[in-house]
Order: C-alpha cells, then structure tokens, then sequence
C-alpha cells in the first residue's frame, strides 16, 4: 500500500479521518469491518505482512497488538505463540521464520527488533493512560537504556526530544537538563510501531486516541466488528456474507420457557443438547467430521460464599445437571473470575469430554469455541444486556463449513419468564454488537417447549405449477464409465486432468528481491555515537526449509510430490540468479511464497481451462439441457424465513410475477432488490425469480467454485397477458456492483457466460423427454449502473429505447 493507495481510500465512500500522532505527523489509518465469525485475526496476520513488505517495505521491526479483554488476550497469545497454528505461520512467512512474541513485562533490544518481527501484546486498559505518573507502562523500569542516549550525555537527550517531542523526561526545572524516561513507553514511540487494535471501537475514548496516537505509530489497523463512525472502514463484510459463506450458524431458535423455575429451562436446553449430540454422532458416522455439541450455561452467582443466596448458583447447576440429568461430572465445566476449569484445555480436541460450561460473565466476550451451540440464560429476565452479551458465543460454525444438517448449522437460545417481545430485541440487540445486524431476520421465537421451524418452503405460485420441475436449464455434463451422463465435477474430471508439469516458472528467472531497507542485511541501533544512530550488520544465515515452502501451497498444488518438485524448481530458478542467494531467499521468503501462490493460482486456471475446452472440442463435454437433473430443472419449492419482511413493490402491492409466492427481503441488496422489482412490472416477462446461492441453479466451469447467477427470468412473447401456454425464452442473470466491474471473479463469469451462449446454439437443444424443449436460454452479467438499458435490450429487443 503506498500513499496514492491511501489517498484512494481517503476518497472510497466518505471521507478519511486524518489523524496526527504524538509527534504530529500523520498516521495511516484503516479498519477491517468484519462480523463474529469471520475471521478478523487471520486477516490481521495477513495484514502485517502486507503492511511490512509492501508499505512499510521491511520485514523485522515491532508489531503493538493492542486487545480489550483477558480473555482475548490469552486467546491471542497462545495462537500466535503456538508455532503450529496458522496465525503464527503467516506471521513466520512474512518474517522469514523470524517471529517474537512479546508480553508487556518482555524486554527486547535494539537488535532484537532489526532481525525479529517482534509482536508485543497489551491489553487496552494498560495503554490507555488515565494516571499517567503511575502506569507501569510509562515507568522508568529499565530495560530499554539501548534505545535511549546515556543519562550525561544531555545534548544527544536534547537532540532526540527535539526529533520525538512527545517522550516522557526527567527534569526540565530549575535548569536541570531534561533526561529521557527509558520506560516501555518511551521506547514504543521511539521505534513507531505497527498498532492493530482489536475491537477498534472500543478505543475511541479521548483517552484512548491520545494514548494510542501517542505512540507514534507508523500504522494502525483497526478490526471491529461495529466501527465507530469515526473509523476509516477500508472493508466491510456484512453477516449475509458469513452465512453463504457457512461460517455462522444461522437461524438462531429462541425458547421462552412458561415456567417460573429455572431447573425446567436446564431440563429443556439439556434434552436438546443430547438430541444434538446423537445428529452429530450420525453425521459423524457418515462424514468422520467430529462435532461436539457445548451447552453454554450463564448463571447469577459463582462465588464460594453466594450459594444459598436465593440467585442461580453455578454449583446448583452443576448439581442438577448430575443428579437429575445424569451428567457425568468430567462433563462440566465452571468458568468464572475465581475458577478456570477450562485452563490448558482444548475443547476442540475429541477426547475433550466438557459438554456443559457454566459461567457468568467470564465468557461475554473474546471465548471463541465453534462447538457451543446452546446458550441456556438463568439469569435475572430484568437483566437482557446478558442474553446480548453472550449471543456471539454460539455463532461460530464449526470448521466454518456448514454440515448440510439443519439442526447443526443453527444456534439455540433458552431463557425463562423473559417477555417475548423483550426476548427478541435482546436476542437481536446481540447479533448488531456482533456486526450481524443484517441478520436480524434469521432470529426466530420458538414456542415454550418445542420450537416451532425458523424456516418454511414457499410454492410456486399456482398459475406456473406446470413448469416447476419440468422447465429445463442448460448445465455442462460429461459421459461417465458406463456411458451415462452426469454433471461435470471440478475434481474429478477437471482438476485430475491438469498437466502440473505444464506450470510455467519462467517468472521465477528474473525476480527482483523485495529491496526493503534490510534487503540482505539487518539494521541496528548504534548508541555509542551522541545520538543513536541506525547502521548495517550481517544478516544471520537461514536454513530453507523445502517441506515447509510445500506445505504453503498445497492449497493451489493438491499433490504433495508435485507441489515439492515445484518448489525446488522454483529455489533452482533463484540461486541462479547473482542476487538470490540462500539469506535472501530466507530474507524474502514471504515474498517469494506469495509470489509462486499467485502464479499457481493463475497457471492451474489457465490449465484447467486449456482442459476444459478441450473436452468440449472433443466432445466429451456438453453443454446440455438433461432431464432429471436437479441443478438444471426450475424448483418446485424455495426455503424462506419464517419471519422477516417479504419483498414488495414500492407501492406496497405484492409481487405479480414471481416464480413463488413471496420471496424474502433480506435475500435480496440494494441492486438485486431494484432489478427484481424492475423485472416484475415487464409485460415481456413470464415470471422470475432470485436465484439461491449453494441451493439453486448453477454452472460448473473450469474454475473451482460453482457460479450460481442472482436472477432466472422466463420470457415470454404474450404482451396483453401472462401467457403460461409457451416460454420463448430464459435469461439466466447475474448482478455485479461498479466496485466488482474488473475484478477477476466478474471476468471469468463473463468469459463462461460468452461460452455458455455460443454452445446454447444452434438449436434444437439435445434433450431426454422435455416437455419445454422449445426456448433459447442467454446467459449475462450486468452492471449496477448500466442493469436497466442492458436488460431493455435483452428482454425486448424491439424496444430497446423504451424505459
């Protein structure tokens, strides 16, 4: 990112927030908006590395990773110490292996941070500076001298207050020279540090930002899932984006319980927790996929002292739990302030046998365990900030890809004596805190005792039941080992067809290293001059590892003996090259794997589609209407939200030509919701109707992920009438945005979408038994702000002017 990337960003959507650091020069600042769920931290990593190599153009220096909780804190750390995760990889790619992790009380040197990426953790409330004369963190403690003059040498302490002007000093009255502090914080704004700044939102305190921007730091990368209106939102992912892309687990199901007694409402949420279990169990047996479901239990007491109180006590829970459900014990854990059950335990792991977690408000944020579907509240109905609190603990679904069975790609509320209505904006009120706003629909109140279906299956309206399931769409297939066709499948007929030795690695001949400022080279700070100044050292040797630069692209290359040879080849092309020695290969490493991704990515399409053709020219493939196919025929049913509102006009007057009866708003953005209702007021158009993601029709290309277009329009040519005799027509659309005009993912659809039209003619179509053989079917992508003349032309050819 360079400053005419960050001027672009300044002028994005609103306007960028400017903001001036201690020592008063402007730091960049950006913030990842992204809901629960959708993986923050990973692209936080991501991010440093993008950040160092490409705008900062170095590899080492410090990394201040600011969080709001304990329990956040803990969380990251143990990540991104555990050289096994991927947090910690990514980190170590774009170190070169050379990753330190640091904690407030850690010292570190000046070498340290010329040959290390240095990661320190602090947690908001230690650098937000309330008492500045007593925090620890802006102490005198020692440990830093090296980044600092010598205490008598006063002009170099003058010389560098002058350069920093916002450092802590002794002294100053009654003549005495000013002295640095050579105090953690001191040294943080003497090296102007990369900040992320984890739950952004909350840091926007005048405190905070004083304390924050009183680092002088270089960077900082806000990540929130609710930014403050005041936060440069650089990306913005809204939740219907986490739940097409199976990462939550939505609808979320709320149980009210009628009675009064609270151990009725742990009977039902333990009931259906086992339930849970044995569907996990089948699928399991089916799949191997291991899911343990976790009923999450908040309580009113914990401590020693509070039981007998007349509040909901942990230990009456887990008491309850053994002698009236037959719990085992092992099953339970308590996680509060003064007992962790859950400490050094991976609840992941299969063996883990915890499937109940009581607590209070230890869990309320930052606990992040995908296999906690049921929130069970005990607590005080008065009280709904803590139904809103822990809602976002349940979200996560496991492994982030959903199982196909409903039961476990949804979440459970139960409470009691909780009012209905209050019931739900709590419920709702937790899922905007969670940046899931959009999701407010996928809330559902179920009954007392037996939830009622977040969902319903909506018909197709009575007058087009006749082509529901007999109406064809074209889709490519291929003849299998016994003659029969079948849908193409991308690994098993495309994929598996890929000539990997066909990969062109000539790029690999001449790179250039990343010339960031450590090039070959480290750089330390030298203090025995009077002013410490920054000199060149050797940089230390480093070892390639070739299985660890396989690992790191067996996501493009999915044979490890393949992916292996690539890699050597690639190290081969390097060291043939004078400035490409082993230190730095190590030095670039980061570099060097995101540049052979990138070429994988694109060779491996390029081939996959030099296969794809030619299976069509030797027509292996097809592109053909095939009766019986249930991607290619129109659905005789949709699932809709039970509740919600239904798209309408803008009259207000219900949908006339919709293939179902009603179709949902919240399944529709802006510019499918105004080319939807465009298309129902067309009296060229038969019917239409919003095309489902992961549900609907789609096409497999040469690209791995299936394309599945937003609209499915019939046309017809019965202008006075809707005319269900004969459809003359489908267009099958897809809706880009002017942000995705030119991006990769749009050209590709359109270059499928050309082919998919060439092969639809000539006709007649190539069909077993069809009823509705006779009509063309075109394929388009069309833009936000051209949608409505492309489609003038499309629909109507002969009034291709007309509004």
């Amino acid at each position: 990112m360079d400053s005419r990337s960050l001027e672009k960003i300044g002028r994005s959507t609103h306007d960028y927030n400017l903001r001036l650091s201690g020592a008063g020069d402007e730091v960049p600042t950006v913030c990842l908006k992204i809901p629960t769920g959708g993986g923050k931290t990973l692209l936080a990593v991501k991010a440093i590395d993008a950040i160092n190599n490409i705008y900062q153009r170095r590899q080492a220096g410090l990394v201040l990773w600011i969080v709001p909780t304990q329990q956040i804190y803990r969380q990251t750390l143990q990540a991104l110490k555990d050289k096994g995760h991927p947090y910690r990889q990514m980190l170590d790619i774009g170190s070169a292996g050379r990753t330190l992790i640091l904690e407030k009380d850690s010292r570190f040197s000046p070498t340290d941070l010329a040959e290390q990426l240095a990661v320190l953790l602090l947690m908001l409330p230690a650098a937000n500076r309330q008492h500045k004369e007593t925090l620890r963190l802006f102490q005198d403690n020692g440990g830093f001298d090296a980044f600092f003059p010598p205490e008598d040498q006063w002009e170099a302490h003058e010389q560098l207050l002058r350069a920093i002007p916002n450092l802590d000093t002794y002294g100053g009255n009654g003549g005495f020279a000013r002295v640095i502090k050579s105090s953690l914080g001191n040294t943080l704004r003497r090296i102007n540090p990369l900040i992320v700044l984890d739950e952004g939102h909350k840091a926007y305190s005048p405190t905070a930002q004083e304390t924050l921007l009183g680092f002088n730091p270089a960077f900082i990368l806000e990540l929130s899932a609710t930014p403050t209106k005041a936060s440069n939102v650089l990306v913005n992912i809204a939740g219907r984006q986490l739940l097409q892309e199976g990462m939550i687990k939505l609808d979320m199901h709320l149980h009210r319980q009628a009675s009064r007694d609270w151990r009725d409402t742990m009977r039902a949420s333990h009931v259906h927790r086992v339930a849970l279990e044995q569907s996990a169990d089948e699928h399991q047996a089916e799949t191997g996929v291991y899911i343990r479901p976790i009923n999450l239990i908040q309580v009113e007491r914990t401590g020693a002292k509070q039981r007998g109180t007349g509040y909901v006590h942990a230990e009456d829970v887990r008491e309850f739990l053994i002698k009236e459900c037959n719990v085992p014990p092992e099953q339970i854990a308590v996680k509060s302030s003064e007992r962790d059950e859950l400490e050094q335990i991976d609840l992941l792991l299969e063996q883990c046998p915890i499937r109940y977690v009581i607590t209070r408000q230890a869990l309320q944020e930052g606990w992040d365990c995908p296999f906690a579907y049921i929130l069970t509240v005990l607590t005080n109905p008065e009280a709904t900030t803590s139904i809103t609190q822990l809602v976002g603990r349940v979200l996560r679904q496991p492994y982030a890809r959903k199982t196909t069975l409903p039961a476990l790609d949804e979440s459970y509320v139960y409470c009691y004596r909780d009012k209905a209505g209050d019931l739900l904006r709590s419920v709702r009120a937790g899922l905007e805190s969670e940046g899931l706003g959009d999701m407010a629909g996928s809330v559902v109140l179920s009954g007392a005792t037996s939830g009622s279906r977040s969902t319903v299956e909506v018909p197709v309206r009575q007058q087009f039941k006749a082509f529901a399931g007999k109406v064809y769409l074209p889709c490519f297939v291929i003849r299998d080992e016994n003659g029969d066709l079948r849908e193409v499948e991308y690994e098993i007929d495309i994929l598996s067809r890929i000539p990997w030795s066909d990969i062109d690695l000539t790029h690999f001949n001449a790179l250039q290293p990343n010339t960031a400022p450590s090039g070959n080279s480290v750089t330390r700070i030298n203090i025995g001059a009077e002013m410490p100044v920054l000199e060149a050292a050797a940089a230390p040797e480093m070892r390639i590892d070739t299985v660890f630069l396989t690992r790191q692209i067996l996501e493009e290359i999915p044979n490890p003996w393949v992916a292996y040879d690539i890699v050597n080849d690639v190290l081969r092309r390097l060291r043939k090259q004078t400035q490409w020695d082993d230190a730095a290969i190590a030095l670039n490493l980061g570099f060097v794997i995101e540049e052979l991704r990138r070429l994988l990515i694109r060779e491996r399409r390029r081939l996959a589609k030099e296969v794809f053709l030619d299976l069509i020219n030797s027509e292996q493939l097809r592109f053909y209407l095939v009766t019986g196919s249930t991607n290619g025929s129109l659905p005789e049913r949709i699932t809709a939200s039970s509740n919600g509102m239904k798209l309408t006009r803008a009259n207000g007057d219900q949908l006339q030509r919709s293939f179902f009866e009603y179709m949902m708003a919240d399944d529709f953005n802006n510019t499918e919701r105004a080319v939807g209702l465009y298309l129902d007021q067309q009296y060229w158009v038969l019917s239409w109707y919003r095309n489902m993601v992961r549900s609907g029709y789609s096409i497999q290309g040469w690209q791995e992920h299936r394309v599945y277009s937003d609209f499915v329009v019939l046309g017809h040519d019965a202008p006075d009438k809707i005319d269900v005799d004969r459809i003359s027509k489908v267009f099958v659309l897809e809706t880009k945005g002017l942000h995705l005009k030119n991006n990769e993912d749009t050209d590709y659809k359109k270059e499928l979408f050309r082919l998919c039209n060439d092969l639809s003619s000539p006709q007649p179509w190539n069909v077993i038994e069809q009823e509705f053989g006779e009509h063309s079917v075109q394929f388009q992508v069309v833009y936000e702000d051209e949608w409505q003349r492309v489609l003038n032309g499309l629909l109507q050819p002969d009034a291709a002017s007309g509004s």
